[in-house]
C-alpha cells in the first residue's frame, strides 16, 4: 500500500520533536516543519519501491580468464579502486587534490580438480610471467590477460559485466595438503590489473 500522508503521524513527529529540551526544530529551539512530506523524501516511491527490488547475490556470477575453466572458479573478490590524496600547503591550511588512482588487488579461489587441472592452468599461465627452467621473464603482450566478471540473475542472464584490462599474476599459491583434512585443495591467486571498467 502507498504512504498516505493524510494519515501519517510523521509530521506530527516532526514537529514536536525534542531539541534539548527547548522544542522541535532547529537547535534555537524553534519548531521546524516541512512544507510537505515530500521534503523529507518521495514517500510513495519510496515505500512501494521498498518491498519489490531483487537483489544480487554474490554466488551468482561467472568469471572468464582465456584457458581457465570458468566453472573452477570459486571466488573472487569485485573491482576496487583508491584515489591517491596530494596535499596543497598555504600559510596556516591545507587543501587537498586528487592524486593518482589505483586499481587494488583481487584476490580469487580456484578448485584444483584432476580433469581439467587448474593447478596446470594456472601453471601455464604464470610460465607466461616467468620461466623458471631458464630463469627468463615474458613480455607484458604475453602474460597480461582482459578478464571478464559477470554477475547474473536468477534466470542466468548477465546483469552487471565488468571488464579488469591488463590483468596478471601478482601472486599464486597451489594450496595445501593435510592427512588430517578431507576437503578439497583450493589454489589462491592475486590479480593485478591496469584498470577496471564496470560495461552495464
Amino acid at each position: 500500500m502507498a504512504y498516505d500522508p493524510n494519515v501519517s503521524n510523521l509530521g506530527t513527529f516532526v514537529q514536536n520533536a525534542p531539541t534539548n529540551g527547548n522544542g522541535a526544530g532547529s537547535p534555537s529551539g524553534f519548531p521546524f516543519t516541512p512544507p510537505n512530506l515530500t521534503d523529507l523524501g518521495p514517500e510513495p516511491d519510496f515505500y512501494d519501491s521498498a518491498f519489490t527490488w531483487e537483489p544480487k547475490y554474490e554466488n551468482r556470477f561467472i568469471m572468464s580468464i582465456s584457458d581457465v575453466p570458468a566453472f573452477l572458479i570459486k571466488s573472487s573478490a569485485k573491482p576496487s579502486a583508491t584515489n591517491g590524496k596530494i596535499t596543497l600547503d598555504h600559510i596556516n591550511v591545507q587543501r587537498y587534490v586528487k592524486g593518482k588512482t589505483v586499481w587494488n588487488t583481487i584476490d580469487i579461489q580456484l578448485y584444483d580438480a584432476i580433469v581439467p587441472s587448474a593447478a596446470q592452468k594456472m601453471m601455464e599461465w604464470f610460465r607466461l610471467h616467468h620461466e623458471s627452467a631458464t630463469g627468463r621473464d615474458g613480455y607484458s603482450s604475453m602474460y597480461k590477460k582482459d578478464i571478464t566478471l559477470e554477475s547474473l540473475s536468477p534466470l542466468g542472464e548477465v546483469i552487471e559485466d565488468w571488464t579488469l584490462k591488463g590483468a596478471f599474476l601478482e601472486t599464486v599459491n597451489f594450496g595445501a595438503l593435510d592427512w588430517s583434512n578431507e576437503a578439497p585443495v583450493m589454489i589462491q591467486a592475486t590479480l593485478s590489473y591496469d584498470w577496471a571498467f564496470l560495461n552495464f
